[in-house]
């Protein structure tokens, strides 16, 4: 994309900030509306589940307001639908573009809404294979305007065990090992707790199939008390510069509760396991230290069901940021990563998650894939996004 190109596009941004949130038709009875908020627009690009969740926390944080969703074909949603971003836009103009849509659409989608000159919000992964991240980046890398959906090291637990591995309580971190999520998003916390950047990975992985009950799917219980075959795919991550990862993911494992989640970072003077940390304080003096989450609403707590922090011995780490919504923590990510992205178009904070880290964690994961298909080691290439 040529410098001019890009200044256009950052000048109808500039304007779209000017005058999006003059013209706001709030919505009756919001926060902002009562309060005096600010209120941030968007229009959502896509109608299923994670459109949904998304919507539903964007109106009960009450400081956001959906301008339209574009759908292929009309439906009753809690939002105006248009079948074109165009028909959206000659309606409104919104601050930012949500897209959630299929990975074989989502680059067509971050292009048309960042040829508009709007910021996008990308759900992960921004596109489906190593021929779109390159494409997708030689559209609009350059332009500025695209963050991707990645909200795994917003969630309460998470953020708190990165605030333990940035304060240096283990050491350097050296190695990271996941079990609990699938591709891009494993590899975002690997990267993250890591601080692992954009260079190349040499990536080892081979799979395993073995019989699994699946009790739950996104909707609800299944009542299936057979085991069927799901498929372990476990990978070593060279990052280099003695930095690795270990990814052990099995099908559904994202929601099968019959598979423990796991999460450790070891350290050159301590390890984090789930939610322990072992160090040492002094001389031989050995410390073991469990995270603790301060979550009411249990037995006489009459305050009302909600997380309010997580703290490591007398250290708070993390404080819920929304208390009294009773959200589970993937609400709680989604709002804050809705909430960072509005200070990111207003200018009034960083990039919540640049495309190209985005696209460096689908690349990576794509890795995985292929060397566990080849049954051999394989090393990603130096992108223009590295």
């Amino acid at each position: 994309m040529s410098s001019s190109r890009v200044e256009q596009l950052h000048h109808s941004v500039s304007a779209a900030r000017e005058c999006g949130v003059v013209s706001i038709p709030q919505r009756r009875g919001s926060v902002g509306r009562r309060y005096g908020l600010r209120v941030t627009t968007f229009a959502v690009i896509g109608s299923g589940w994670r459109a949904q969740m998304f919507l539903k926390v964007a109106r009960e944080l009450g400081t956001f307001h959906c301008e339209g969703v574009v759908v292929r074909t009309p439906r009753r949603l809690d939002a105006p639908t248009f079948t074109s971003l165009d028909a959206c836009l000659r309606e409104g103009r919104p601050d930012f573009v949500l897209t959630a849509t299929p990975r074989t659409v989502t680059p067509h989608v971050i292009a048309e809404a960042v040829d508009r000159g709007l910021p996008v919000l990308a759900e992960t992964p921004p596109a489906p294979d190593l021929a779109g991240l390159r494409a997708l980046w030689s559209a609009v890398g350059d332009s500025g305007l695209v963050q991707v959906a990645e909200q795994y090291l917003m969630m309460p637990s998470h953020a708190a065990r990165a605030a333990v591995v940035a304060a240096g309580t283990i050491g350097t971190p050296t190695q990271v090992q996941v079990s609990s999520t699938q591709q891009y998003h494993a590899v975002a916390l690997i990267r993250g707790l890591l601080a692992a950047g954009r260079g190349p990975v040499t990536v080892r992985a081979t799979r395993f199939s073995a019989p699994l009950m699946q009790p739950l799917s996104r909707t609800g219980w299944t009542d299936d008390e057979e085991a069927h075959p799901a498929t372990t795919t476990i990978a070593t991550l060279d990052f280099g510069d003695g930095r690795s990862g270990l990814y052990d993911f099995t099908d559904q494992q994202t929601r099968n509760q019959l598979r423990f989640r796991r999460l450790t970072v070891r350290g050159s003077a301590g390890e984090l396991h789930n939610d322990e940390v072992v160090r040492m304080t002094g001389p031989r003096s050995l410390v073991r230290t469990p995270l603790m989450r301060r979550q009411t609403g249990y037995d006489l707590d009459l305050i009302g069901y909600d997380t309010e922090h997580i703290s490591l011995g007398s250290e708070v780490l993390y404080r819920n940021p929304y208390p009294g919504r009773r959200w589970m923590d993937d609400e709680i990510a989604m709002a804050t990563l809705l909430e960072r992205t509005a200070n990111w178009v207003r200018g009034d904070g960083p990039e919540p998650y640049p495309l190209a880290e985005g696209v460096q964690d689908q690349q990576i994961a794509l890795a995985i894939e292929e060397s566990a298909d080849s049954d051999t080691t394989v090393t990603t290439s130096r992108e223009a996004w590295s």
